[in-house]
């Protein structure tokens, strides 16, 4: 198993339909001074062999330590009013502890700094404190893991992985990353490393509606279905926890049926970068409609990691994938661009799978009409963005 990421690029423009508009943050590559892509930063995620878990538990004791020990000062800083602490605040006051919690000095140091972040990000005063429910995490600074081809090497000792890959030679430049645990106890190392891309292929250009039925319907007709796997076993889970079993036993449902999930998006991802060029998705927002009633088959289908593997993938194959708006995708006519009284509007509308244009009497298929809608955005995004 492993997990890579990478920055995509986007890039923004409008539809020439009523309230619809092309929304992105720009996220580049590393480029040559020529200007072409030359490397992308990937991480790869290794599973570490099991005898390697006592230490690698007994730091994250520590981690967790460090981490609660930054959050209960903050707390106190902010309930008697003082100046909230900054990452370079807390990296002073806990200076020295390295040798006492037998921790990497620069792994004390990112945590004051993630602990920062996260604050920030959340928008709180204070977080949730880390106790012995929460997954291990021990991060490392770049250059503190070095990679001999058979293990990696982080304060002197030796992490055998169970698997490699052919990206990592013995020698790699690590980057910042981090060790991490999953809900079964096993140990991961995540190696953020720079890889050359793919030059630029000539490949067609295609749009993608990501819906709850089919996880992908292509602007080109093609359609990928969504596995549904939780709710294939949702009846085993629910038994497993009316009958009192033992929480190790409900975790390693859990853990299979992401594998699984995981293991759909992977090939459907590879399969549409090595097929398509310039990769267009709609960007429907799972956090939102996890707020919904459909949360559920909405967190089943796995939209964001899925996209998080077609931005890479796509990179890696010489491609690019960006995200497009696709407000009134569903309800305007792909061929016209008129918004027919017939078509499909609203909760009320969505059983409504095909249907016809009055103003050119096009048939249309719900999701793969929204696809070419989509694929007409990015297009006119990027020709506008070329322009000026």
């Amino acid at each position: 198993m492993f997990n890579e990421f990478a920055t995509y690029e986007r890039a923004e423009g409008v539809l020439e339909t009523p309230s619809s508009a092309l929304t992105e943050d720009a996220m580049e590559p590393h480029q040559s001074a020529a200007g072409t892509l030359a490397t992308a930063t990937l991480t790869f995620k290794f599973r570490l062999r099991d005898k390697h878990a006592a230490e690698l538990n007994r730091q994250a004791r520590a981690v967790n330590y460090v981490w609660n020990f930054c959050n209960e000062t903050q707390q106190k800083a902010a309930r008697s009013g003082r100046k909230w602490l900054s990452k370079y605040d807390l990296q002073d006051l806990t200076a020295g502890a390295s040798k006492e919690l037998n921790l990497h000095a620069h792994t004390i140091q990112q945590v004051c700094w993630t602990y920062e972040r996260s604050r920030k990000t959340h928008k709180k005063a204070w977080l949730k404190f880390r106790g012995r429910k929460s997954l291990g995490w021990v991060p490392f600074n770049q250059g503190h893991v070095t990679f001999d081809g058979a293990a990696f090497t982080f304060r002197k000792v030796r992490y055998e992985p169970m698997h490699s890959r052919e990206e990592l030679k013995p020698g790699t430049k690590v980057l910042a990353g981090s060790f991490n645990q999953d809900a079964r106890g096993r140990w991961y190392i995540n190696i953020p490393v720079e890889v050359p891309a793919s030059e630029a292929a000539e490949r067609p250009t295609v749009g993608i509606d990501l819906g709850l039925h089919d996880l992908a319907t292509l602007s080109d007709g093609n359609k990928i279905e969504a596995p549904r796997l939780y709710r294939a076993s949702e009846e085993r889970l629910a038994k497993a926890q009316r009958a009192k079993k033992t929480p190790k036993r409900v975790r390693n449902i859990h853990a299979k049926i992401a594998n699984r999930r995981k293991d759909h998006l992977h090939k459907a991802s590879a399969s549409i970068a090595k097929t398509y060029g310039l990769i267009i998705v709609g960007d429907v927002s799972a956090k939102k409609l996890a707020k919904t009633s459909m949360a559920k088959s909405v967190l089943d289908a796995g939209w964001s990691s899925f996209k998080s593997m077609l931005a890479y993938k796509a990179i890696r194959h010489g491609g690019c994938m960006i995200e497009a708006d696709e407000r009134w995708s569903t309800q305007t006519c792909s061929c016209c661009g008129s918004l027919p009284p017939e078509r499909p509007k609203g909760i009320a509308g969505l059983g409504i799978r095909e249907w016809r244009c009055s103003d050119c009497g096009t048939v249309h298929d719900r999701d793969v009409n929204a696809a070419k809608n989509i694929l007409r955005v990015g297009q006119h995004a990027l020709a506008e963005g070329a322009s000026a």
